[in-house]
């Protein structure tokens, strides 16, 4: 047995029903899996991170421009689904996040969080595509046991996390999507062709809308106890 079938996520039966992810929380994700793979140093993220995270032009399809309260609404979507959370530090000046995938789906290891993070930020991809661009993040097998390793996410016990898509007319090899977006539209062209940056309109739900007014409003309270606490202390 190879290491990719050895390794196969088992799933986790506990994993809840959820709706499907918007482009945005997609992309939240992907950046908080990435920057766990490729660049530890710097994880847990800051909501600034992870605002130059999400509109990065490298490595990512579509292009976005998303703004830091838009991030900030796609986080809470998240924490809802139980894929992210909000990082505790002593003495921490900046709130930070990380993702909870690994709660949810604990058999899913580096080489298998590298895989999902590549198809949440470029979008569907063959297996060749996938190989080579998800190296920066962990090293793969050869091409049959990256195949092995997509087939294994397709057919987990929690459901399935990728789907192979139906072969495009005058292409070679058939593309794989995650499935956090919910199911893929066959008939959409690849979004790696686009060019211009796409513009991020986020429908906030009521209840995360009134949190973050909530947060701010706390925030702000503090901002003026602290301002009295310090001319108190420096009268």
């Amino acid at each position: 047995m190879s290491e990719a079938e050895s390794s196969a996520p088992a799933g986790n039966n506990d994993v809840p029903a959820r709706e499907p992810l918007s482009l945005l929380a997609a992309r939240v994700l992907g950046c908080l899996l990435e920057k766990e793979l490729s660049t530890p140093d710097v994880y847990p993220l800051s909501l600034n991170s992870l605002v130059n995270a999400c509109n990065q032009k490298s490595n990512r399809a579509p292009v976005m421009e998303a703004s830091a309260r838009e991030v900030e609404a796609a986080i809470e979507t998240l924490r809802s689904h139980r894929l992210a959370s909000v990082v505790s530090e002593a003495d921490a000046r900046v709130t930070k996040y990380r993702h909870t995938v690994t709660t949810l789906y604990p058999i899913l290891d580096t080489q298998y969080r590298a895989i999902l993070a590549e198809l949440l930020l470029r979008g569907p991809q063959t297996t060749a595509e996938l190989r080579m661009r998800a190296e920066r993040m962990a090293p793969l097998p050869d091409m049959e046991g990256t195949d092995t390793m997509l087939a294994a996410l397709s057919d987990t016990a929690s459901g399935s996390l990728v789907r192979k898509l139906p072969r495009q007319a005058g292409k070679k090899e058939a593309r794989w999507s995650q499935l956090l977006t919910g199911e893929p539209d066959t008939e959409e062209t690849s979004l790696g062709s686009a060019r211009e940056p796409m513009k991020v309109y986020l429908t906030v739900p009521p209840e995360i809308t009134n949190r973050l007014a909530s947060l701010e409003a706390e925030v702000s309270t503090l901002r003026e106890e602290l301002k009295a606490l310090r001319a108190e202390l420096g009268a």
